[in-house]
């Protein structure tokens, strides 16, 4: 009898609505409240707030097992010397690249011009918390920035969230426990525990993303009014712009010049870049990505070096995300910035994303990271793109995972390890 009534009280039961259209609603439900109710609107600052201390709470352990894992997967580092010093250079010179171009074109568009941003108490109290995680020295030039990436001890890193020293520490702790062997086995199995541990605590505590953007939006709407809105719609439309120019140029010119089909290994990907959009964390799809490079004719020591280093240091959408934010904010705040100190920004970005990945709120960490490096832009106004970064979010998320797939095949045909008449076989397929 259970077995026959079962079905049909499941099906009875209310199919709750998924993240993305429980975050448009929480979006509307915002911009509504803010325009018709700003008195209203101001008391919902609680909501953000508690959001965002979530997120704090929880990313700090969550990045530190990300970049463990990830050195710790790439292998032994005195084997993979060539294969991985090619990677490292394939990273970091396409993340120069896109956010030195994403940075041009927010100068030349600028998106952020027309709104008067002017921080208040309760701004700066709502993001105090990334403020203080994401505390950079600056003011003592070179010798003290490198000086502040050292924590006095691990848990003093964790204990203030100061991200730049978690990272610090995980690559000096990962690198040192890739070189242990059996002896640090157990180690790994511990890490690779916790971090499941701490992406299931982050995946209970995104449930509460439509609280969050909807107290952003409302408070947001009710002091800026529609102008602001407008102009955060342009700022997420011309990231999605960008992001999309760089798949289909970027990523399609360097697997051309690797002699595959960009249209053919997209299309192969297709299902991965559904689950990442959908859920706007990659980490679900990493072995369904490495599975079918290895089966398109990518070489397996390639595909295990490259692809899991990638996921912590090839963040090429993320960094389109700083250069971009940096100069919106900048321009919403009437700060002007000289070529120095944008040069200064740029550089900074290019540390503090290093190991962001996968972890939804993250980039608003990275982003107040690197705003340290130029105090005269108010942190406080990162609660404006606190409103659209779950939609920012999901763009960014399948950016970087479109990276990631390119990068093993760049680096695999630089080596002499791609089989380009199987990729021609594999992807010719429907």
């Amino acid at each position: 009898m259970s077995e026959t009534t079962l079905p049909a009280t499941q099906a009875a039961r209310p199919r709750r609505p998924g993240m993305f259209l429980q975050v448009v609603i929480a979006t509307l439900l915002g911009l509504a409240l803010g325009l018709l109710a700003p008195g209203l609107a101001a008391q919902t600052r609680w909501a953000t707030d508690l959001f965002l201390r979530l997120i704090v709470m929880a990313v700090g352990p969550l990045l530190f097992c990300i970049v463990v894992t990830g050195i710790v997967g790439a292998g032994s580092l005195r084997t993979v010397g060539r294969l991985g010093a090619k990677a490292l250079l394939y990273f970091e010179a396409m993340t120069t690249l896109v956010l030195l171009v994403a940075t041009g074109i927010a100068l030349l568009v600028q998106p952020g011009r027309g709104i008067v941003f002017t921080p208040t108490p309760d701004d700066a109290r709502a993001i105090s918390s990334y403020a203080h995680n994401a505390h950079v020295m600056h003011q003592g030039g070179v010798t003290e920035f490198l000086l502040a990436l050292i924590p006095h001890t691990p848990a003093d890193a964790f204990a203030q969230g100061n991200v730049l020293q978690i990272l610090f520490f995980a690559i000096l702790f990962g690198c040192c426990l890739s070189q242990t062997g059996e002896a640090g086995a157990p180690i790994v199995r511990l890490i690779d525990s916790l971090s499941a541990l701490f992406s299931r605590m982050m995946h209970i505590i995104i449930a509460l993303a439509p609280l969050g953007v909807f107290g952003a939006m409302a408070t947001t709407t009710a002091r800026y009014g529609l102008n602001a809105i407008w102009h955060l719609a342009t700022f997420v439309a011309l990231y999605c712009v960008l992001v999309t120019l760089f798949v289909a140029g970027g990523l399609g010119l360097c697997l051309r010049l690797s002699g595959v089909s960009p249209l053919g290994f997209f299309r192969y990907f297709r299902t991965e870049f559904a689950i990442t959009f959908a859920t706007t964390a990659s980490d679900s799809v990493l072995p369904s990505v490495m599975a079918k490079l290895e089966e398109m004719g990518v070489d397996r020591q390639v595909v295990g070096l490259v692809v899991p280093a990638g996921y912590s240091f090839n963040l090429d959408a993320l960094s389109i995300y700083l250069g971009l934010a940096v100069i919106f904010l900048a321009q919403a705040t009437g700060t002007v910035l000289d070529a120095w100190q944008i040069l200064i920004v740029l550089a900074t970005a290019l540390i503090t994303s290093k190991g962001a990945h996968g972890v939804p709120g993250i980039a608003i960490v990275v982003l107040a990271a690197t705003l340290q490096a130029i105090p005269s832009i108010p942190v406080a106004s990162l609660v404006m793109l606190l409103a659209v970064d779950w939609f920012v979010g999901i763009v960014r998320a399948v950016g970087n995972l479109a990276g990631n797939c390119v990068a093993p095949v760049v680096i695999g045909a630089w080596e002499g390890k791609l089989d380009r008449k199987r990729a021609a076989e594999i992807l010719a397929r429907p």
